[in-house]
């Protein structure tokens, strides 16, 4: 069956006259998009954003390096919070899964108080209240949020799993960890993939709170060179270098993810063994 064949048993194929109305749609669209950018791209111009005096801090080295710091800041900061909230969704996820009911009962508490409280107070309380180091507070936090999400992320997709999947392999005779480990977990994983990934970004873009409590991540030398009545205050320069690379960062994550998955979906694990068809038949 072709492509065309199987993608017509959803919807039916636009004719001439849908084609040329979707041409379009499609040419207004880019056409409004355009002038959209145009004219903020007019608006920046005329305020004076690309003068030379407002772009003249990113020439100088020290400027460079407080930059370059904030950038290691950010990924380190990003780097041990994703490794710990990957861990908390894993063990609070099986714990919500376990045939205990305290076990369950405490591991449902503990996800859905982390998951309701808001990022900023957390953050707030274990860098104020509990003294912690500004990098350790942020961590913390970031992990405390995320790992409930994905804890609750690990859940929802071991029970999307088909029940007989699981039954079938009761019926083998294999123990619940294997039934997890070798049979729920690894269908469940493609499923879980763009979630987790989703709020991997998430916890990037959150490492930018860090700077309320002065740690000294990415948007922090931001803030240091946009406020600095040196530079004739360069706020928009800065915000249009730092939001491409933050932008970046999250579409590597995602294409890491991707590439990840299509490197799944080849494995020789995955794929069927064939059927050997020079056999002599039994009798």
């Amino acid at each position: 069956m072709t492509a065309a064949s199987e993608s017509s048993a959803l919807y039916d194929i636009p004719g001439p006259r849908a084609l040329a109305r979707h041409r379009l749609y499609a040419w207004i669209t880019t056409a409004l998009l355009a002038a959209l950018v145009g004219f903020v791209v007019y608006k920046l111009v005329d305020t004076g954003q690309f003068s030379a005096v407002k772009w003249r801090p990113f020439t100088y080295a020290g400027i460079q390096r407080l930059l370059l710091t904030g950038l290691k800041n950010t990924l380190k900061a990003f780097g041990w919070a994703a490794l710990a909230s990957l861990v908390f969704g894993v063990v609070f996820a099986a714990g919500r899964l376990s045939d205990h009911r305290v076990v369950r009962w405490v591991s449902a508490l503990v996800v859905e108080f982390f998951r309701a409280m808001p990022l900023l107070v957390m953050i707030f309380f274990i860098f104020i209240a509990l003294k912690f180091d500004p990098m350790i507070a942020l961590i913390i936090g970031l992990t405390l949020y995320n790992g409930s999400v994905l804890a609750e992320v690990f859940r929802s997709g071991v029970n999307a799993v088909p029940r007989g999947q699981r039954e079938a392999a009761y019926a083998l005779g294999m123990r619940k960890t294997q039934v997890m480990a070798y049979v729920l977990v690894p269908q469940a994983a493609r499923a879980m993939l763009p979630a987790i990934v989703s709020q991997l970004v998430v916890a990037l873009k959150d490492t930018s709170l860090g700077y309320l409590i002065t740690y000294q991540e990415f948007l922090y030398s931001g803030k240091l060179i946009a406020t600095n009545l040196d530079y004739d205050l360069p706020f928009i320069p800065v915000v249009m270098v730092i939001a491409p690379i933050y932008i970046g960062m999250c579409m590597l994550l995602s294409w890491c993810a991707n590439r990840l998955a299509r490197h799944e979906r080849r494995s020789p694990k995955a794929e069927a063994v064939p059927v050997r068809t020079d056999l002599p038949p039994e009798i």
